[in-house]
């Protein structure tokens, strides 16, 4: 059913993403790679390319917004010669099982980590467990299942509140951050470099390893893809949410890191709190309140927690078509949609299944867990970029397809390329160790679990994807300009 207009999905956008709430429980991890200028800096490069990306993207969607998205293009565009229907599996499990699946697990990772560091600051006692943290996880995966079963069409009320709380706490923690907290000098916010923390004294690699920061808060768009089946005029609202999420959510990012860096206070206390969230160190020498300091934190929490229930809305959404097109295993039951709530409940189940497998990871060892997670971001940038090379391919070949209302026009092929470029360069750098000397516990296993998932991906296609996964109705190419030049 196409229930949901415009604000609403652009809303659902913002909020998956939640970019400044994603800054303050990240913003560390560019702190010690790169320093105050990665991350001012960062996030405008990041939007930048993000954009570049979301344009690419939405051009496609304006052609055929369809919930599966990437693997469907995919299978769109690829010339004949190079095997539509491979390339189409094989994106359809980077996008599905590699990125979103981990980036399911993520979310209420993230929270887990947030609700524990609160209880750590107000009970300094409190001996954290891996345990602990698994046992959160499952609540924050729970909730979103409930209420994705049970209040579906609460999702664009929800989506909306969402938008108005990620806007009106913005406001408040800036007006907190600006004129209570002790101010930093210039030279430390747009001057500042820091190269000899982590071990990487190369200003140039410190600064792009600390870019991972500012580029995971503004990934993750494609969210808004995945519900196109629900989206009313897809073609023109899909593209233009995706673009204003990013946008929107670029603008609140770099607003909030100017206002974090001048506010900090003092450096080395913030970054050896306690808790194992600066942020809660920032709030509180700002606030010199603990009252004031967990409001803060709620607020955070509040709209991480409905950007969760987009995130699994999402992907059983990405899931179910990915069933219906024959690239699960099981397809035919995983592509059921329950016929009164007119979701698709078993592909839901199956995404919260394996999100809480994947938490019983962590009370064996975090560096295990962080290994799943690494691959999120990773796999996701990979998925961008296989579409985009294969329209982009065409489009040099002449073959033009058949532009929706969202057109890049002569713009295309340079975006398309500086789509790429980006995409690429950020590849290559969320694949490096973020400490030196490399050990066990420092390792980036981004890389590795992802050849490894790659390999199960081959090996799905080889004994039986072959057969089984079918190139999606609507998936050849259309040949209407095919001997024609761009216009």
């Amino acid at each position: 059913q196409r229930y949901i207009s415009l604000k609403p999905i652009v809303s659902f956008g913002l909020t998956t993403q939640a970019s400044w709430e994603s800054v303050a429980l990240t913003f560390q991890a560019s702190l010690y790679n790169g320093g105050p200028v990665t991350l001012v800096y960062g996030i405008i490069i990041a939007t930048l390319g993000s954009s570049v990306i979301a344009a690419s993207l939405g051009e496609m969607a304006s052609m055929f917004p369809t919930v599966g998205a990437q693997y469907r293009w995919t299978a769109r565009h690829t010339p004949k010669r190079l095997n539509p229907v491979f390339w189409g599996l094989l994106q359809g499990r980077l996008c599905l099982s590699h990125s979103w699946v981990a980036s399911c697990a993520l979310t209420p990772f993230v929270l887990g980590t947030l609700v524990q560091g609160m209880v750590i600051f107000n009970n300094p006692d409190y001996v954290p467990e891996r345990w602990h943290g698994t046992l959160i996880m499952w609540c924050f995966i729970i909730l979103p299942v409930v209420c994705n079963l049970y209040a579906r069409r609460i999702l664009v009320v929800l989506e909306i509140m969402g938008g108005i709380f990620h806007l009106v706490f913005f406001i408040c923690v800036m007006a907190v951050l600006v004129v209570m907290s002790r101010r930093s000098s210039n030279e430390f916010v747009w001057a500042t470099s820091v190269n000899n923390i982590t071990g990487w004294t190369n200003p140039g690699a410190a600064f792009s390893i600390g870019l991972l920061s500012p580029v995971f808060v503004v990934s993750g768009f494609d969210s808004v893809l995945h519900m196109s089946d629900e989206v009313k005029d897809a073609k023109r609202f899909v593209p233009r949410s995706m673009l204003l999420t990013v946008i929107i959510n670029g603008v609140f990012a770099f607003g909030f890191i100017v206002a974090l860096l001048y506010g900090i206070g003092d450096l080395d206390t913030v970054l050896a709190s306690p808790t194992g969230l600066p942020i809660i160190e920032v709030f509180y020498l700002a606030t010199k309140s603990k009252a004031a300091t967990n409001v803060l934190m709620i607020m955070i929490l509040i709209v991480s927690s409905i950007g969760n229930f987009g995130i699994f809305a999402s992907v059983s959404r990405l899931t179910w078509a990915f069933a219906r097109d024959r690239g699960l295993p099981f397809s035919d039951f995983f592509s059921y949609v329950h016929p009164t709530l007119k979701i698709p409940t078993r592909a839901l189940g199956l995404i919260s299944v394996l999100c809480a497998i994947l938490a019983l990871i962590n009370i064996g060892s975090t560096t295990a867990f962080f290994a799943i997670l690494s691959l999120s971001t990773l796999s996701l940038y990979i998925s961008y970029m296989l579409p985009i090379f294969f329209v982009l391919l065409r489009k040099l070949e002449g073959r033009h397809p058949t532009y929706g209302p969202f057109s890049l026009g002569k713009w295309g092929v340079p975006i398309n390329v500086l789509a790429l470029v980006y995409g690429c360069y950020m590849i290559v750098f969320m694949s490096f160790p973020t400490l030196l000397p490399v050990t066990a516990s420092t390792m980036n296993y981004a890389a590795p679990v992802w050849i490894a998932c790659l390999l199960f991906a081959l090996g799905d296609w080889f004994f039986g994807g072959h057969k089984r996964f079918k190139v999606p109705a609507g998936g050849e190419p259309d040949f209407e300009h095919e001997k024609s030049s761009a216009t």
